[in-house]
């Protein structure tokens, strides 16, 4: 049924077909229909950041945006959902056309922008939610932000979300905010971290509960940038970190028409590079920093590649768009059978 579903979609623009792909969603959820169509799957405990999941498969940052779908997106079998990313200030992302389909290669290329309604909007959209499950909330800084200003984008976005969020994410990765990876790099990343960290402690004590933060990070470092990223990751104390983001290199898909167009490539191309990552990652960090591995996973037996490199659980994101809802239960089902051989 959804490869019908999908021939449909894909003969609209990408972005239009995302909309209305979210907007059926979450009025087919209302009526029971949805869990009905794409059952969750069997649970498959795990525990991530201190975080009990129900199964180790959740939604990637960058669907929904504004927590506008969570209910929906909820019902799809997810073990966690990623919502964001989301700046403190509402603002429209990159100039239309910014979301390309690369099917031949089950990718997807974009420069959105962090196209979101603002930290207020997402907000109230959490409260009007009936979803219970673990929710992350993606964080990042506004386009027009200072980078000597970034810090304080984030420690807005973290203290406006810390009572909504049972984890929240640091996006330092995004390709398409100028100036945003430089904060990986460097006395800037651990300037960054220190502050966020602090601003953390200060609120568990203020607010009188915890809340783990992530880092999420880009495919494109080299092995001594991964390996500074995961000793400042344990240098400052950060709970884990995603790994990763969209990458800047094509190389992949530059054959195809829409191969060049500027933006963060995504998809089945990204499996290997994301892996990768994980696996340098986890040689440094050791065993007790969990890894959220995400990129590339299209199938079961990519979700269990990126489990064997490090990983303590997955995201899906474009994989969702080329295979469908059903690619939450296989990628538990590979997860789940590779645990009991």
């Amino acid at each position: 049924m959804y490869k019908a579903l999908r021939s449909l979609s894909f003969r609209l623009p990408p972005e239009t077909a995302h909309w209305l792909a979210l907007e059926a969603a979450r009025t087919v959820a209302r009526t029971g229909l949805l869990e009905r169509l794409w059952p969750a799957p069997a649970a498959r405990p795990v525990e991530v950041m201190g975080l009990s999941l129900p199964n180790p498969v959740g939604l990637a940052a960058g669907l929904d945006k504004d927590g506008r779908y969570i209910d929906a997106l909820g019902a799809l079998g997810f073990g966690f959902l990623e919502i964001g990313t989301v700046t403190p200030r509402a603002q429209a992302g990159n100039p239309k056309p910014r979301l390309f389909r690369l099917p031949e290669h089950e990718a997807i290329i974009n420069r959105m922008g962090f196209n979101n309604q603002g930290l207020e909007a997402m907000a109230a959209n959490i409260r009007a939610s009936r979803y219970d499950g673990v929710l992350g909330i993606n964080v990042g800084r506004n386009k027009d932000t200072p980078a000597e200003s970034a810090l304080q984008d984030y420690l807005v976005g973290i203290e406006r979300m810390w009572p909504l969020a049972d984890y929240l994410t640091i996006n330092v990765s995004s390709p398409n905010t100028p100036g945003l990876r430089d904060l990986q790099h460097g006395e800037a990343l651990r300037s960054l971290l220190a502050g966020i960290r602090e601003k953390q402690l200060a609120l568990t004590e203020s607010k009188g509960h915890y809340v783990p933060i992530a880092v999420k990070v880009a495919p494109d470092m080299d092995e001594s940038a991964i390996r500074f990223m995961a000793e400042t990751l344990r240098e400052v104390g950060m709970d884990g970190v995603i790994a990763t983001n969209t990458t800047i290199d094509h190389s992949a898909v530059v054959r195809d028409p829409l191969g060049e167009e500027t933006g963060g490539l995504s998809g089945r191309p990204l499996s290997e590079p994301s892996t990768a990552v994980i696996r340098q990652l986890r040689a440094t960090l050791g065993a007790d920093v969990p890894i959220i591995g995400v990129g590339g996973i299209t199938s079961g037996a990519a979700a269990l590649a990126k489990l064997r490199a490090g990983a303590s659980a997955v995201q899906l994101y474009s994989g969702l768009i080329y295979r469908g809802p059903g690619l939450v239960a296989d990628s538990v089902r590979a997860v789940e059978g590779a645990s009991q051989h």
